[in-house]
């Protein structure tokens, strides 16, 4: 692996703003045929020696055939960002600079952590194999999606042609979980936190409709001010906090790492889980995310002129839905919180949330092994994902749908995700591109 070559061609595509947008009609499409065009620039021997299809005009599949069909596998990726205003970046979010040096090399940019910098290491990583003369034993896909950030239409379109096709991956491997190493400050090797699951999504939106008028004369309770109590009292109801057996399994895992009164703790979780989950959620946002259902206000609208009540106000609350929970559970909970009649809530892009992947046989012992094998020291460990991802839509032909990104993400790094100056580890790219090399060596 050429690997200053590497690190130019992720500069390359990151500086291409795939940005995808709710709004299809307003996305800058040249922008994604730019990318595929340059797919074919950067890895000419994935474009001449697999087979390539263009799925709803922009998303990619690749089939790469292997000496058996049987148990084929998927690679899976998006190569879409989200919107990054240049308003206060340290560098320009699509101009894809470099800093520092040796261990503490940076890329800086949008996209390189989510998700093109996993595009571009499957693709370095299988270039290399072809290179090398490499046939896997079975056929695998690479599958990159092209509106992940918004409706996930391309990944679920693969998936139907997949599903016609009578193609039953093995195994799935997407974005998700990461190398960290700042979770748990009792465990001082670095995790490799892989999801099995993610929450279901769907956003809850919440209506007020109400005789508007002067805003001179003002009734008791506005809509605005209706609105803004039943915000509260849903900000004021979090759901309840458990373990599931994905969240045991890990803290079990854990607590053979870690010495102790936290160490036993953890070891013995099956019974001493009423002290954990009150600790666990206090100690970070991070860790009570993974032990609830939760909700966040993220959008406010209603008024047309600053002196007029306005007759109709809403807004969306974002609610990640745990694994041992359903969206009929949550809606109730969120009726219940508000108990206001006149604030009306209906559910936008419903979505429950995934089956949960198994921790035994080839496909899980494949993957760990190779995260063993390319990170040594590293804990492998189940985790729930918060976040929902392309993957979620394969669990229609797959029962062993992985969420790995296998790059070192600290906590300063994960905080940029969707966020400004967003930026990886030169180091932490370059090993991702030898854990897919691994893997591929392996299917």
């Amino acid at each position: 692996m050429k690997s200053a070559l590497a690190v130019e061609h992720l500069q390359e595509l990151v500086r291409i703003p795939t940005v995808s947008r709710e709004d299809s009609s307003t996305t800058e499409w040249t922008e994604f045929t730019r990318f595929a065009s340059a797919l074919r620039k950067l890895y000419p021997l994935c474009h001449s020696r697999l087979e390539r299809e263009t799925v709803l005009e922009y998303s990619l599949m690749f089939r790469w055939r292997g000496r058996s069909s049987t148990e084929p596998s998927v690679l899976l990726a998006h190569y879409d960002v989200v919107a990054a205003p240049p308003e206060g970046w340290k560098r320009p979010p699509f101009a894809a600079e470099l800093s520092g040096k040796g261990e503490e090399r940076l890329i800086w940019g949008r996209g390189t952590l989510d998700n093109k910098g996993s595009v571009v290491a499957i693709l370095e990583a299988v270039e290399s194999q072809l290179e090398a003369g490499l046939v896997p034993a079975q056929d695998i896909y690479l599958c990159f999606g092209h509106d992940e950030e918004t409706h996930g239409t391309g990944a679920s379109a693969i998936v139907d042609l997949l599903e016609s096709r009578g193609v039953k991956p093995v195994m799935v491997l997407d974005e998700g979980g990461a190398i960290v190493d700042d979770v748990f400050d009792q465990v001082e090797a670095p995790m490799a936190v892989v999801g099995v699951a993610e929450k279901g999504t769907a956003a809850l939106r919440l209506t007020v409709d109400q005789s508007g008028g002067h805003a001179s004369t003002p009734p008791r309770t506005p809509a605005a001010v209706r609105l803004a109590q039943a915000i509260i009292r849903v900000n004021s109801s979090p759901f309840p906090a458990n373990l599931t057996p994905t969240g045991s399994d890990l803290l079990r895992i854990l607590g053979d790492h870690a010495g102790g009164i936290t160490g036993f703790l953890l070891r013995n979780v099956s019974w001493t889980q009423r002290l954990l989950v009150p600790i666990l959620v206090r100690k970070s946002d991070e860790l009570a995310a993974m032990l609830r259902t939760t909700q966040a206000v993220t959008i406010l609208e209603g008024g047309h002129a600053v002196n007029a009540l306005p007759e109709r106000v809403s807004a969306i609350i974002n609610v990640r839905i745990a694994v041992n929970s359903t969206l009929s559970a949550t809606v109730k909970h969120v009726t219940r919180a508000i108990n206001d009649k006149r604030v009306r809530i209906t559910v936008d892009s419903p979505g429950e949330p995934s089956p949960v992947s198994p921790t035994t046989g080839l496909a899980w012992e494949l993957l760990r092994s190779t995260i063993e094998k390319t990170f040594p020291g590293t804990i492998v460990t189940p985790y729930v994902q918060n976040g929902a991802t392309d993957s979620r839509h394969f669990t229609r032909i797959s029962r062993g749908v992985y969420r790995f990104t296998p790059f070192a993400m600290a906590r300063e790094v994960r905080d940029t995700l969707h966020a400004r100056n967003e930026r990886m580890l030169v180091s932490s790219y370059l090993d991702g591109i030898n854990f897919y090399r691994a893997l591929i060596a392996s299917l």
